[in-house]
């Protein structure tokens, strides 16, 4: 399984938000994936002024999905996403699966043989 992150930009009323946010998360579901996170980054000024579906855009929300899927998902939610007229820009992020190491403890260090290295 991979992790991925969605960042889905848009303006719109708190219950239209809410509307795409559901709509996004039921599609992602339907696909596969499982959603461990949903974050509200704000509302802030976008980079630089974007046109889509007619409309140009300076301001919009940004939202963080941490999910988990197959990587198949990514095409069929950028194709899903690509078509929702509420979302302005949308964009996966492949997140690297950390391994965690056990701790093997203190590795004495063999002092005899430093000192027999010195004198050589």
């Amino acid at each position: 399984m991979y992790t991925f992150s969605i960042f889905i930009f848009f303006f719109l009323s708190k219950p239209e938000t809410a509307a795409v946010l559901k709509r996004t998360v039921e599609a992602l579901m339907e696909r596969g994936a499982v959603v461990r996170n949903l974050e509200n980054l704000g509302e802030k000024s976008l980079p630089y002024k974007i046109s889509k579906h007619k409309e140009r855009h300076r301001r919009g929300g940004y939202f963080l999905i941490d999910l988990e899927g197959p990587p198949s998902i990514v095409s069929t939610m950028m194709d899903h996403l690509g078509r929702d007229i509420d979302v302005i820009r949308r964009g996966f992020i492949k997140h690297p699966l950390s391994k965690t190491e056990e701790c093997s403890g203190i590795i004495p260090d063999n002092y005899e043989d430093k000192l027999i290295a010195k004198k050589n």
